[in-house]
C-alpha cells in the first residue's frame, strides 16, 4: 500500500506486505507503464522489489488499485465552482470566437462579439459538448456566467 508519494520530486513510498521488509521506495519511473506519474495515497500496489544497500526499491509494477486510495483534496480545488452548478445564472447563448486554448494546460480563451474582454473556458466544458479539439478563430456559441475572476463559459456549442 502506498504510504505517500510527492510527485514534484518523483518518488514515494510503499509499505510492504511484510512487515519485516519495512517501506519500500517506489520511483515515478516505474509507474509510467500505466501512464502515471504519481500515485494517490493508501493506492494498493503488486510487483517486485529488490534489495539495495540503501534498502528495498521496487523495480516493476503489476498491478495498481486505486480504489481504496485516499486522494488528497488541495486547498485549491475545495474553491472551485462546479460549471454545472451554474446554469440556471448563464445567459443566453451569444456568438464567440476561440481565442486560444491550451490542451496540455487544459484551458483557453474565447472573446465575446458583444461583450468585452476574455471570457475563461475550461476542457471539461468542450468536452460536455462533444468537442473533442478547438482552433484559433474557430467560432462557438457559449453560455456565461460572470465566475470568481471574470466571464466564465459554462456551456459551448459548435456554431451553426
Amino acid at each position: 500500500m502506498l504510504k505517500w508519494f510527492d510527485a514534484t520530486r518523483g518518488f514515494g513510498f510503499l509499505v510492504a506486505d511484510d512487515a519485516q521488509i519495512g517501506d519500500v521506495l517506489i520511483h515515478f519511473s516505474v509507474l509510467q507503464a500505466f501512464g502515471r506519474r504519481t500515485l494517490p495515497e493508501g493506492a494498493r500496489v503488486d510487483g517486485w522489489a529488490v534489495r539495495s544497500v540503501k534498502g528495498w526499491q521496487a523495480t516493476e509494477i503489476i498491478a495498481i488499485d486505486t480504489s481504496v486510495a485516499v486522494e488528497a483534496l488541495r486547498e485549491r480545488d475545495r474553491e472551485r465552482i462546479d460549471p454545472a452548478t451554474l446554469v440556471d445564472q448563464a445567459g443566453e447563448w451569444e456568438d464567440v470566437t476561440v481565442k486560444w486554448f491550451n490542451r496540455l494546460k487544459g484551458y483557453g480563451f474565447l472573446t465575446a462579439d458583444v461583450r468585452p474582454g476574455d471570457v475563461f473556458v475550461h476542457m471539461e466544458t468542450l468536452r460536455r459538448a462533444g468537442i473533442a479539439e478547438v482552433d484559433p478563430d474557430q467560432r462557438l456559441r457559449a453560455r456565461i456566467v460572470e465566475g470568481r475572476k471574470g466571464p466564465l463559459a459554462i456551456g459551448v456549442a459548435l456554431h451553426e
